[in-house]
């Protein structure tokens, strides 16, 4: 196991490293928490699993903003319970 170190900006961000990256395979990710660690894991493209969430699906609106936008509400609405 290889460890890396980031900062974290006054905003909250961090940047991970692209090694890390390339291994998550995803751009979404989620936290889980256990007392002192903080364990990041991805959260593979699963868009059919997204179907109950996508609204106007014969819109004009590209399939990818659609995507996102289910995404987000998906996202806010199983980890409602998390603090930012």
């Amino acid at each position: 196991m290889k460890t890396v170190s980031a900062k974290i900006t006054e905003k909250g961000q961090v940047t991970i490293p692209k090694e890390i990256r390339d291994k998550l395979k995803t751009n979404i990710i989620y936290f889980e928490s256990f007392d002192d660690t903080i364990l990041i894991k991805p959260v593979k493209d699963a868009c059919g699993s997204l179907k109950k969430y996508g609204k106007n699906v014969n819109s004009d609106i590209p399939f990818n903003k659609l995507k996102e936008n289910a995404w987000e509400e998906a996202i806010s609405e199983n980890f409602k319970d998390i603090p930012s």
